[in-house]
């Protein structure tokens, strides 16, 4: 009896020693195989199948990559911020984020083939950058109302190559083309644009129901053929002091996201046949949202940007105000009232320029322009106008 429990311990003794001994290899192997190799198997999902990394290799990516990123902050001039100024690099991711899809859009118009204006095909586009653009609105019936403009507010031939080139202000016509391509209308605008080349053409087919569109095309067309701070928009029965518009925007040129006209919030026309109606009334209630009224308007070029990067799942409504108010709702966008963007005729400007406030924008409301523009338009630029050198001494 001694002997079999004698036997039976040493059994146990041995398989008890043995489970020891055989963790002990396993450990030292799993040990010995990480020690020699020095590498551990990182795997990621690609197309082509499985990467894997070694954490030497994972630790250079790692290094390169953060050395990528510092480069192209310093190539930005983009400061890096401590935890109590995020809200500054959120604004500036934004902003990267809207100057990529900027290049991204670019990039398809030209994969799709969209006819490349001459300025582009020069390269003049992003030789250099602008103070602001001025996109006058017309129409093919309006040559009358563009010869007014161009006798008063308008700098004609070489004193506008100066403007562009001294002051980085861009001044043009803007108007799409006829149902008809090619006409008896485009055929006209040719000639007169042969003869002034004040014009900027828009892939747009013209018609007063279509000026929501056309507002789309133009600051996504703008945006993306000059590198400008701000994109402007004025009717061409508007008299405008361009000095006085400079030095406004200039004062505003630190701020991000910037929209500044008369801004207004008037009723909301549901009744058919009267000017105005809007057909999708059933949406805002009784009165608009504030917007700035149609006759002039500014933005900056990241709005302009945006509603390029945007414009095909942008919602036109009839008036193009109401439009271009409602593509910012929703964004982080500064809204600035400036009541001289909309003073009235003589003698309302003339008094405000006597007492020292030059208007940036003359018009008469009951006429959404100055009314009979082409026979007024020379008496609000004597009275109410600038001077011929303002202009030339303005600093931006």
């Amino acid at each position: 009896m001694y002997f079999k429990n004698k036997g039976a311990t040493e059994r146990s003794s041995r398989s008890v020693v043995s489970q020891k001994w055989s963790l002990f290899l396993c450990l030292g192997s799993f040990c010995a195989g990480m020690f020699f190799t020095n590498r551990m198997w990182i795997i990621s999902e690609t197309k082509g199948g499985i990467t894997r990394t070694t954490t030497v290799e994972a630790e250079r990516l790692k290094l390169v990559s953060e050395g990528c990123i510092t480069k192209f902050l310093q190539q930005k001039d983009i400061r890096l911020v401590s935890k109590d100024n995020f809200g500054t690099l959120d604004n500036t991711i934004s902003n990267l984020e809207i100057e990529l899809a900027a290049a991204k859009t670019a990039h398809e118009a030209i994969l799709s083939g969209v006819p490349i204006s001459e300025e582009i095909e020069k390269g003049e586009s992003r030789k250099r950058k602008y103070f602001m653009v001025v996109g006058i609105n017309t129409a093919f019936s309006s040559r009358k109302r563009r010869d007014s403009v161009r006798a008063t507010w308008m700098p004609q031939g070489e004193k506008r190559r100066k403007l562009e080139e001294e002051k980085g202000i861009i001044i043009r016509f803007v108007i799409g083309h006829s149902a008809t391509l090619g006409g008896i209308l485009d055929k006209a605008i040719e000639a007169e644009d042969k003869k002034h080349g004040d014009f900027l053409r828009l892939d747009h087919i013209e018609g007063y129901l279509e000026l929501s569109a056309k507002t789309k095309t133009y600051f996504a067309t703008v945006v993306n053929l000059w590198d400008a701070e701000y994109y402007i928009k004025v009717d061409d029965d508007v008299h405008v002091n361009i000095a006085t518009l400079g030095e406004t925007l200039a004062r505003h040129r630190k701020k991000p996201r910037i929209y500044i006209g008369c801004m207004k919030s008037g009723p909301v026309l549901s009744r058919k046949g009267v000017r105005y109606h809007e057909p999708e009334y059933w949406k805002f209630g009784d009165k608009y949202f504030r917007h700035a009224s149609g006759q002039i308007y500014a933005i900056s070029k990241d709005l302009a940007t945006y509603i390029s990067a945007n414009q095909h799942v942008l919602h036109k409504y009839t008036n193009e105000d109401v439009s271009l108010g409602a593509w910012f709702i929703g964004l982080d966008v500064q809204h600035i009232d400036d009541r001289r963007l909309c003073c009235g005729t003589p003698p309302d400007c003339e008094w405000k320029a006597q007492a020292g406030n030059l208007c940036v924008a003359s018009f008469d409301w009951t006429c959404s322009g100055i009314c009979r523009s082409v026979d007024r338009m020379k008496e609000v630029h004597r009275r109410c106008g600038e001077g011929d050198n303002a202009l030339w001494k303005a600093s931006f």
